[in-house]
């Protein structure tokens, strides 16, 4: 039996979408062409009422490209994150492109799609340092991770701006009917709201339990949506599905 409640919030009513762009370019990879065209799609996704972009180039550029993340820049008029390991190539793209935020991931190289959060107290010195750069130059700074109240204290000594809570295990859970799942979640949102730190959130969110998601944690700021979000697209349309996700966010 769920034992969940939603819990009333008003900054419920701010959650923003941004749309991750990374299987758009792994399409377009596919045929080795530029068709479908990320920075067009970009462009299109923002007009339908997309409130950020998001792409997270990896070393071996099998979907977008570091050169996409240059094009890309100077059509991007909402929110544009920038997710990725920080590697030394890396660093010096997103300290030249100077996005809205920069998404910090602990991938592997072979990593097919991101599969953990940080570890923020092992990797605080690593991450302090990191995090200092971007800030020097202006640059939101957001750490992916698990939810779990260490890690965002954790996440708090480095310095960062933001957390963007891993959420494939609440998604995992959600479409087997556990909504209990919910419950690390909104106790790391908690404690993030406590020490001041920002709240994002993405990985597997989807139309079916997106806006769950969004009503049970407090403070949520901003989701980022992709591999679903495109996936629907292509059975209902992308102008179709970013206003249905915007109405679930409301």
């Amino acid at each position: 039996m769920c034992n969940v409640v939603f819990l009333p919030s008003i900054f419920s009513l701010m959650t923003k979408l941004s749309v991750n762009i990374n299987k758009v370019a792994t399409l377009r990879n596919s045929r080795g062409g530029d068709l479908p065209n990320v920075v067009q799609f970009a462009k299109d996704i923002q007009r339908f009422g997309a409130e950020g972009v998001t792409v997270h180039p990896r070393p071996d550029e099998r979907h977008i490209r570091y050169r996409d993340v240059y094009d890309l820049k100077p059509v991007v008029y909402t929110e544009f994150n920038i997710e990725g390991n920080p590697i030394y190539k890396f660093i010096d793209m997103v300290l030249e492109m100077k996005p809205t935020q920069v998404t910090l991931v602990p991938d592997s190289v072979d990593a097919i799609t991101s599969n953990a959060g940080w570890d923020t107290i092992s990797n605080r010195q690593f991450l302090v340092e990191i995090i200092k750069t971007f800030k020097n130059e202006g640059i939101r700074t957001s750490i992916f991770l698990d939810p779990v109240v260490e890690q965002v204290e954790g996440a708090k000594a480095t310095g960062a701006d933001r957390i963007e809570l891993y959420t494939e295990a609440y998604a995992d859970a959600y479409k087997l009917g556990n909504t209990n799942a919910i419950q690390p979640y909104i106790e790391a949102a908690a404690r993030a709201n406590e020490l001041g730190l920002g709240i994002n959130a993405g990985h597997d969110l989807s139309l079916d339990n997106i806006e769950f998601f969004r009503k049970n944690i407090p403070g949520l700021l901003e989701v980022s949506i992709g591999h679903a979000l495109i996936s629907e697209s292509l059975y209902l349309g992308i102008e179709n599905v970013i206003n249905m996700y915007l109405n679930k966010l409301k």
